[in-house]
């Protein structure tokens, strides 16, 4: 004994090592019998299993209606936006690109009960918001579906609530192992107005600059004229589908789809959707030199028939090229193969459990509330509608005996765009700077500034797209694709119909400059009105109106969320829409009082109220 303690005495051990690991049998301590007992791994027994399997179908259901509600409403742009079409594709290959993640996940969190009401707070402070919201936003984006901003504040609370889930099932593991896939529908929400139209503006530009130097450069004479490139048979626009706006987001999804598939890094994504999204810009360019040599050496009928062959072509060579770029990339293996930021020794030793672990109250509560929200902004739209008031068409009364008067050709390609149920379009000449003589016959004065008048009218039935589709052709919209810059804003005024009724316009001013020409101005009226309003609205609009006259009830196309939360609190959606747009122009400036006595006076003299000589 006394030698025992003589050995424990003279022992020296380096100083922080504990005594422990020098005795002799270590098996006879508790703490280490402790240790090696077997442990009670996570229960799967039957029970436990039939006992998750209500919270993980409640879930399951919950994710269903969350993103069916989320796709149907975007499939509005997908189907009259050809640029969004394929939007379509885009939930199937987040859900492919999900179940891949699926099949490779790293073993969820055990949570800390020690942070589990931290975590509890957390998702209470993220969930209950985003559910909040889904309200608001369902009762604006029926009644406003052009109104983009939604879509993507809709979008956001759905990959939240989503993510959110994801998080309180698995932990932040599988919230980064599964981020991406659920974030995948971003690409198919339409960009913002205020985005999206500069980017369209510039790459027509540019793609119209670039195609007529090179026509240039191969002994074709090609002039730019704004966005369209002017040759000896006519001129070439260089629309949307052009400018390579539709295949730059047809890349950005390609690109990123080809990404997450071989699980580049970073670094490699971004280098592979930039190369993507330059396939696609160098593709449109040569699309349009192509189209630009068709007309040329033939004519531009031909321009029509090959447009869209050559589009699904630059579709394809966007797709090759950029899977041959992810191959190149994807040639150097990974020296640390990690799985969303986990090394797979860390994720063998962590602890395996059942996902979904959780009180399925939390759940159902949040399903009842997503039924809640659907049911009651059908609800509140149906109860309006009983209280719409039907208002007559309006019609135009064409004047064929105008000077120069023309009906024109509504091209194709415009109405498959467009998808009108009916429309009509006119030009002629107004011979006066301060009087619209419409009906007159020319005169010979030489001083009258000479004024074209182009009137377009369109009506789409009551749907689920009359607004999205009404909304297309809008002149700070059309104008511009054709090479003209605007210049004002002017806002919204009334203008007297026949009768007691009036109509509201919005008026643009823009200008274009040609080389080698002068400077044009334009004036542009846009009206968009609706077949049926609420008394309150109709009984403001005709407060000038005759007793019990029809009403012409018209939106005032103010853009403003004023009027948006007009349009929800009176209930109205999938009207039917009746469009009607004038536009002067003149190779003199003419003041902005001018332009409005032109539309005053044509307005007075043109549109009807009578159904039978409706459009």
């Amino acid at each position: 004994m006394s030698r025992q303690v003589t050995d424990r005495k003279t022992t020296s051990l380096p100083k922080g090592h504990s005594r422990f690991a020098l005795y002799m049998n270590l098996l006879s301590f508790w703490s280490v019998q402790n240790l090696a007992a077997p442990k009670k791994t996570a229960d799967t027994s039957p029970v436990a299993e039939k006992h998750l399997f209500v919270p993980f179908a409640l879930s399951l259901l919950f994710l269903a209606i969350l993103w069916f509600v989320l796709c149907r409403q975007l499939s509005g742009e997908w189907s009259v936006n050809e640029q969004y079409s394929f939007g379509w594709f885009v939930p199937f290959f987040a859900l492919y690109l999900f179940w891949l993640r699926w099949q490779d996940r790293p073993p969820p969190e055990i949570p800390n009960p020690k942070f589990q009401a931290r975590n509890n707070w957390i998702a209470a402070a993220l969930a209950i918001p985003a559910l909040l919201l889904l309200l608001p936003v369902r009762l604006f984006e029926i009644a406003n579906p052009e109104w983009r901003p939604l879509a993507w504040v809709h979008a956001a609370a759905v990959v939240t609530l989503t993510l959110l889930l994801i998080w309180y099932a698995g932990g932040k593991l599988w919230l980064r192992h599964f981020a991406f896939p659920v974030a995948f529908i971003f690409v198919a929400v339409p960009w913002v107005t205020p985005v999206e139209t500069p980017v369209i503006q510039g790459l027509m530009r540019t793609v119209a600059r670039v195609a007529a130097e090179t026509a240039m450069l191969i002994g074709i004479p090609a002039q730019v004229q704004g966005n369209l490139i002017r040759v000896s048979t006519g001129l070439v626009g260089v629309n949307e589908a052009c400018s390579g706006i539709r295949s730059l987001q047809t890349s950005l999804m390609i690109g990123l789809l080809f990404g997450e598939l071989k699980r580049f890094s970073v670094l490699r994504r971004v280098l592979l959707v930039a190369g993507a999204v330059a396939i696609a810009l160098f593709a449109n360019f040569l699309r349009a030199v192509f189209l630009v040599a068709v007309a040329a050496t033939k004519n531009i009928s031909e321009v029509t028939r090959w447009h869209d062959i050559a589009g699904y072509t630059i579709v394809a060579l966007v797709f090759v090229g950029t899977m041959g770029l992810a191959y190149w990339l994807g040639r150097k293996k990974f020296s640390d193969p990690v799985v969303a930021g986990v090394s797979p020794v860390r994720a063998k030793l962590q602890p395996a459990r059942l996902p979904l672990q959780f009180s399925a109250w939390y759940v159902l509560a949040a399903l009842c509330w997503l039924l809640f929200v659907e049911i009651g902004t059908a609800a509140w739209y149906r109860a309006h509608e009983t209280n719409l008031v039907s208002g007559i068409r309006w019609g135009v009364q064409w004047p064929g005996q105008a000077p120069n008067f023309l009906k024109l050709k509504i091209d194709e390609e415009i109405r498959s765009v467009l998808r009108f149920d009916k429309g009509e379009a006119a030009a002629w000449t107004l011979n006066s700077p301060s009087k619209v003589q419409i009906f007159a016959q020319p005169t010979a004065s030489g001083t009258s500034n000479t004024i074209a008048c182009y009137l377009y009218v369109f009506r789409w039935k009551p749907g689920k797209n009359s607004a999205l589709l009404a909304n297309l052709h809008r002149p700070d919209v059309c104008l511009p694709a054709s090479g003209w810059t605007q210049v004002a804003d002017d806002g919204v005024r009334n203008y007297p119909v026949s009768g007691s009724s009036e109509l509201p316009f919005r008026h643009f001013e823009f200008q274009r400059a040609f080389e080698n020409s002068a400077p044009q101005t334009a004036h542009a009226f846009y009206c968009l009105s609706e077949d049926r309003a609420s008394g309150a609205s109709a009984s403001r609009q005709d407060a000038n109106a005759t007793p019990n006259s029809p009403g012409m009830y018209g939106s005032p196309s103010e853009w403003t969320r004023t009027e948006r939360l007009r349009t929800v609190l009176e209930g109205r959606r999938h009207l039917g829409q009746q469009v009607i747009e004038a536009i002067f122009v003149s190779s003199e400036p003419f003041s902005t009082a001018d332009a409005e006595s032109h539309l005053r006076d044509l307005v007075r003299e043109v549109v009807l109220r009578d159904p039978e000589k409706s459009l």
